[in-house]
């Protein structure tokens, strides 16, 4: 069930174009388990054909991901954090999973929006702690944004220069979660050294 889903998106990709990448991207955003790789990277490769810009797959990629991240953020403010800890399996976001997440918003803040977008499980959720502490809007979007963009346009790239070789589109994706991944641990330590010392 799962490939299909995957052949689906890669299909409506195809067909809807930019408006599809936006709709996937905003589903994959808020609370739909699919990985982003399977909408951007296709994405990518189709401008690399010369039926996308490659800018604007990066531009509905971002879109799409804030207007995700922002529709949880709404329901974190709407419901409360009652609601989402009774009502969240509903959306796959059990209670320990929830208070993983909500503990990591609670240590980093606004880094932790950031972060939490480039964190695979993590990125689907991290909005509804920062709705729950009712963090600003427009910071809420900046850092979302600015994490997602740079998700986003690692996938475009790595759909553009290999979406026509899985094999290879599977190494770069690990490769470049690894170093994103790693790159977050050292931002942590950074920040974290800052806030002790000042």
């Amino acid at each position: 069930m799962f490939h299909e889903l995957i052949f689906w998106i890669v299909d409506t990709v195809g067909v809807l174009g930019y408006p599809g990448i936006v709709l996937l991207m905003a589903l994959e955003s808020s609370f739909f388990p699919f990985p982003s790789e399977v909408v951007i990277i296709p994405a990518g490769y189709l401008a690399h054909q010369g039926g996308m810009s490659l800018p604007l797959v990066i531009i509905m990629g971002i879109l799409g991901s804030l207007i995700g991240a922002l529709v949880n953020y709404a329901i974190a403010i709407t419901l409360g954090r009652a609601a989402l800890l009774k009502w969240g399996k509903w959306i796959f976001l059990p209670e320990q999973k929830f208070q993983r997440v909500e503990k990591f918003f609670q240590r980093h803040g606004e880094i932790g929006t950031f972060i939490g977008r480039l964190i695979p499980v993590v990125r689907q959720y991290i909005s509804f702690p920062a709705g729950l502490a009712h963090m600003s809007l427009a910071r809420f979007t900046f850092f979302t944004g600015l994490g997602a963009g740079l998700w986003v346009t690692i996938l475009a790239y790595i759909g553009y220069f290999v979406g026509d070789n899985e094999e290879l589109v599977a190494q770069w994706s690990k490769t470049a979660l690894f170093w994103v991944v790693v790159g977050c641990g050292a931002l942590l330590i950074g920040y974290w050294k800052l806030r002790k010392n000042g």
